[in-house]
């Protein structure tokens, strides 16, 4: 048989974001013979773009540090704030998933990978039963000089050694004591880079990086670029492989125990995100991902769940030629409200931003327009970000996606919105900002919203009246970081049918398969901490198949 393919390996592994390198990581680590195949000519798919973050609880390094934790209350909170709505979201699932935890980080480390914690960043819902604060894991500033000439053909491929917190903390360098402070290491940490010759990496860059010097350059683990996936071989109903397309020419490659789809989502596909989502959609993350590794595995008869969600939030409006502008601690600030088509407040400026990207769906399908408006006090104190300074906005301004008032009444004439319900809700919203509680939403009840509002204000971090022009709007639109559906898989990351039996041979994790999370997101990095974990158990299922041989 190994004579019909050009190459054999244990593992194929199609994609080159956090699914991908944990597999290849695993099946690496447990002696598999492993290929990794990118179907663009950038590797690090999403993850590479993405703040970097994995929501990974009990985990090995919350232990290290003493805090409190456990298994039980993991799942305790992962049934409140999710359920069991999907089959992705079965109960074996969420266990399957806090149960790897250990296993993957404690492979990464083993192989040289270097993990720092979010030691203040609480989950989404952290007064849910279960909920903590502090169970998010981010890989440390890593040097990418490294990874040689590598480093050229990443996606995203930003050297800034930027942490989880640093997005917004420097946001508010000026206005804040813990800005300030995290200014301060932000440069210090920059500067330290400088002296030593380093070019430091943080985030999803920093992630990616390091995870390519492990698996990659340390254990020797091939990456093509350029060479998607064209078909699954499938012989007597289990995958053995697949035909990728590498120099313009098919290449037949043997998966003697399977093949990991790890491709990501069909976020850049409009024609898919019309038929699943209603919409075209404003997607930040990878624009290679079209969902082609889906439809693959539809046609090997996998199911598919979840495709009518995604990871949905605000974006500031797309300017021509440009890309979404995703907005998270930016929309959280005092001085600032988000407001619908008619001039009124739909839901928790603050709240997650899959759930007010859901709110934002529930209230007119996700068609808007939306608008974020702030008085200049928001604008001097806050907003100083790539995704908000005026003083970058040439092209917002000259679209009408950044609009400037010297009143309300002119700012809502400018916008479209009815001038009296603006005035209204602005006047409204500045009567629960005054008293602390916001009485229509709860803006800032929980402590995940206070983490990103401003401590300064009292008596709640992220509410204060607008009332001082000039007064400034912003355009936002339903965004997302990525798609939640796809393939249906089970504890091990194993592709299912719809009547649940397991197609031999083929995986998914990631975007790619459908989330675990189901419907909701956890806590910071619910999308790259599932990816990485499911990619582990795969390779670990593998090596089990390869040892019973």
């Amino acid at each position: 048989m190994a004579g019909e393919f050009d190459e054999v390996v244990d593992v194929l592994v199609v994609g080159s974001g956090s699914a991908g390198f944990a597999t290849a990581l695993g099946a690496a680590d447990d002696s598999l013979s492993v290929l990794i195949v990118e179907g663009s000519d950038k590797w690090g798919g999403s993850t590479s773009m993405s703040g970097g973050g994995m929501w990974l609880p009990n985990n090995p390094l919350m232990r290290r540090d003493g805090v409190g934790d456990s298994r039980e209350e993991a799942l305790e909170y992962l049934e409140a704030s999710i359920g069991f709505p999907t089959r992705s979201a079965s109960k074996e699932r969420q266990a399957a998933f806090v149960d790897g935890i250990d296993d993957f980080v404690e492979t990464a480390e083993k192989h040289g990978v270097k993990f720092g914690r979010a030691p203040d960043y609480p989950d989404y819902y952290p007064e849910l039963p279960g909920g903590k604060i502090g169970r998010g894991i981010e890989v440390e500033p890593f040097d990418s000089k490294k990874i040689g000439d590598w480093w050229d053909s990443m996606l995203g491929a930003v050297p800034i050694p930027a942490k989880t917190d640093d997005v917004w903390l420097l946001g508010r360098a000026w206005s804040t004591p813990a800005g300030f402070v995290r200014g301060a290491q932000f440069v210090g940490r920059a500067l330290g880079g400088v002296v030593t010759g380093k070019r430091l990496a943080g985030i999803g860059a920093g992630w990616a990086a390091s995870f390519l010097e492990a698996v990659v350059l340390k254990l020797g683990v091939p990456l093509w670029l350029n060479s998607p996936i064209k078909e699954l071989i499938i012989e007597d109903g289990t995958v053995v492989g697949a035909v990728v397309e590498r120099d313009g020419k098919p290449v037949r490659i043997r998966a003697r125990l399977g093949v990991m789809l790890a491709a990501g989502g069909f976020e850049s596909n409009k024609e898919w995100r019309e038929k699943y989502h209603q919409i075209e959609g404003s997607p930040s993350g990878n624009p290679a991902n079209v969902g082609e590794t889906i439809a693959l595995a539809q046609e090997a008869g996998a199911a598919l769940e979840l495709m009518d969600d995604a990871w949905w939030g605000g974006s500031i409006k797309a300017a021509k030629g440009g890309r979404p502008s995703f907005i998270v601690g930016e929309r959280s600030m005092p001085f600032s409200i988000m407001v619908d088509s008619e001039g009124k407040r739909s839901a928790n400026e603050s709240e997650s931003y899959v759930d007010l990207g859901h709110h934002m769906q529930e209230l007119d399908g996700g068609v808007g327009p939306y608008w974020l408006i702030l008085d200049q006090r928001s604008i001097r104190r806050y907003f100083r970000s790539f995704a908000m300074d005026p003083r970058a906005t040439k092209a917002w301004a000259e679209e009408g996606i950044w609009v400037k008032a010297k009143t309300l009444d002119e700012l809502a004439e400018k916008i479209d919105v009815n001038p009296i319900a603006l005035r209204e809700t602005v006047e409204r919203f500045n009567g629960f900002a005054r008293a602390g509680v916001d009485g229509d939403f709860g803006r800032g009840d929980s402590a995940y919203d206070r983490y990103y509002g401003d401590p300064t204000i009292r008596p709640n971090p992220n509410l204060a009246p607008i009332e001082k022009g000039p007064f400034y709007a912003y355009e936002v639109v339903l965004g997302d970081l990525g798609t939640k559906g796809g393939i249906l898989t089970d504890e091990d990351g194993r592709a299912l049918r719809e009547d649940g039996t397991v197609i031999e041979g083929l995986y998914s994790a990631g975007n790619n398969s459908a989330s675990v999370m189901g419907n909701t997101y956890p806590g910071p990095g619910s999308t790259i901490g599932p990816a990485a974990v499911f990619g582990m158990r795969a390779a670990r299922d593998m090596a089990a198949k390869k040892n019973k041989k």
